[in-house]
Order: C-alpha cells, then sequence, then structure tokens
C-alpha cells in the first residue's frame, strides 16, 4: 500500500491493473476503505482490474488513513483529497466508482471537476429521505472508535465536522439537487432500497442527470446482467 501526504493528511492507497484509470470509491460511510470492497457484491478490484487501472483509496480517518480533525472538514475535503490523489498519480482523465458514500463523492468530483470525469457508475447511494437520525448515528460510531486517536479534537470540533457531512438539507449530501442537470459526463446508476441508500437518492439522480441509466435490481439473480451493464457501459473507455 502507498501513501499520499498532503496537508497533513496521510492518504494510504493501492492501485490494481493496467489500462483507462478507474477511481473505486469505496462503500462504509465514514468508514470508507478498500477493504469494504470485498464485503460488496460487485467489487471493481475483481471486476475491473483486468481491463483497466483500478485505484482504490482509503478516505482520511478510515482504513489506513489518517488525518487531523479540525472541526473545517465536510465533503469537499474529501474531494480535494480523492483530486490530490489522482494529481499525485498524474492522472488527468478518469471515470469513477462509487459505492454508498462513494454516490456523493462522485457528485463532488463531477461538480469540481466535471473535465476530468470521463463516465461514472453510482451504485446504491445514499441519501437523505427522513432518515437523517441514521446517518449522525453512524457519524457518532465511527467517531467513538477513533477519538482517542485525535487529541487535537474536542466536542466542538467532531459536531462540526458532523454538521459539515449531514446537517445539509440537500437530498444527496455534498451537492445541490440543481447541479445535477449539469452533469455531462454519462451516468449509470445502481438503485438502492434501504435506510441509508433510499430508492429516492438514486431515482433523483437517474432522473435529474441528462442520459443517466438506472439499474433498478442488481442484487442475487440479477447481479449477473448488472455486472455485464457496467462492464459494457465501461468498454468504451478501454484501449
Amino acid at each position: 500500500m502507498a501513501i499520499l501526504e498532503r496537508d497533513g493528511a496521510s492518504i494510504h492507497y493501492t492501485v490494481h491493473g493496467s489500462g483507462f484509470p478507474v477511481l473505486a470509491l469505496a462503500p462504509g460511510g465514514m468508514r470508507s476503505a478498500g477493504p469494504w470492497w470485498e464485503r460488496s457484491p460487485w467489487n471493481p478490484l475483481t471486476e475491473l482490474a483486468g481491463t483497466h487501472r483500478v485505484i482504490v483509496m482509503d478516505q482520511r480517518n478510515a482504513g489506513a488513513s489518517t488525518a487531523p480533525v479540525t472541526g473545517g472538514e465536510d465533503w469537499s475535503t474529501y474531494t480535494a483529497d480523492q483530486l490530490g490523489l489522482l494529481d499525485h498519480l498524474g492522472v488527468d482523465e478518469f471515470a469513477v466508482v462509487g459505492m454508498c458514500i462513494g454516490g456523493p463523492f462522485i457528485l463532488g468530483l463531477l461538480r469540481a471537476a466535471p473535465e476530468r470525469v470521463a463516465r461514472a457508475v453510482v451504485v446504491q447511494s445514499i441519501g437523505l429521505d427522513g432518515n437523517r437520525d441514521a446517518f449522525e448515528e453512524s457519524f457518532d460510531a465511527w467517531r467513538d472508535t477513533i477519538a482517542a486517536d485525535h487529541p487535537e479534537a474536542g466536542p466542538e470540533q467532531w459536531d462540526a465536522y458532523r454538521a459539515g457531512m449531514y446537517a445539509g438539507d440537500d437530498p444527496l449530501w455534498s451537492v445541490p439537487t440543481s447541479v445535477l442537470p449539469t452533469i455531462t459526463a454519462p451516468l449509470l446508476v445502481l438503485q438502492g432500497d434501504d435506510r441509508f441508500h433510499p430508492r429516492s437518492a438514486s431515482q433523483l439522480i437517474a432522473s435529474s442527470v441528462p442520459g443517466a441509466v438506472l439499474v433498478e435490481h442488481w442484487h442475487d439473480d440479477d447481479l449477473p446482467a448488472a455486472r455485464e451493464a457496467i462492464a459494457g457501459f465501461l468498454a468504451p473507455l478501454r484501449p
């Protein structure tokens, strides 16, 4: 595992395979890190590394990555880490796949650097739909596991961090809904269907982004077809 040092953060990452670069943003909420892909029914390391250069990163203070907690963190902090890693690797144009919290991460990249994103796959994005308490509780559980490693942060900093992530009213957290119709990158959306990944979030993305394609069913018996859909969607980026 390699490390990028930037602005006090140590971002751990791995690179698998070769070909057109694909940034893989793992599920796991605030614990978003490479190993979470191993728990997913669709894993970009096994599905894409044979045809693409798959870049997997542990987000700050998740997995092996660390960063100081200042209270100034929000979604843009993570976007900066992600673009910083791609810059470090010399990657200009890239595709991106993301599951769970990876959905808002992708939208943040599409707003910050739309000219760099060739294609995007959003898998069961998180979203706000009468479930804010679930995200606050999840954040607090994550904080409790790492707070001892951050003597620099007190309750005020942690509360500000949580607010920066989950206090807003935008249903997709990282960007306002008004951004969605401006997205021009081809987008494939696999629908979620639970408390953290409500159908409404996937449907909002698919219905608002021009040309976006929605896959409503992708678990169990539908997984082989979903795998083929993702592979076909990314196939134009192969050499």
